[in-house]
Order: structure tokens, then C-alpha cells, then sequence
């Protein structure tokens, strides 16, 4: 497991989750520890290490 940084899509806010590098990909929605909102979470490991991320709102 390794913590990841990056701004929430929706209020900006620096936030924290913990990612799964044993695992090459994945995709989920996971929801925002401050404002609450539901974040499309995306990434790709490489070599046990975070080497592609994306946090993405619902919203259209």
C-alpha cells in the first residue's frame, strides 16, 4: 500500500488515500474525506509504484 496526495475535483482539497501498487490497475469511486463527493478514482502501477493517476467528479 503506498499514500497518494492529490486535490479534490470538487472543493480543491489536498486529500490522502492509500493505493494498492501490488495490484497494475484499478478503477473505483471512492468519496472525497472532506465535501463528501464521489471521486472517480484511476490509476496504473508500475514496478510497485504509482506511475499514472487520475481523480475525476461524477458530475457532467
Amino acid at each position: 500500500m503506498e499514500e497518494y496526495f492529490f486535490d479534490c475535483p470538487y472543493c480543491w482539497e489536498k486529500i490522502s488515500m492509500l493505493l494498492d501498487v501490488s495490484v497494475h490497475h484499478q478503477s473505483y469511486i471512492e468519496d472525497c474525506e472532506t465535501c463528501c463527493n464521489p471521486i472517480q478514482i484511476d490509476y496504473t502501477t508500475l514496478e510497485a509504484e504509482v506511475a499514472y493517476f487520475e481523480a475525476n467528479s461524477l458530475e457532467q
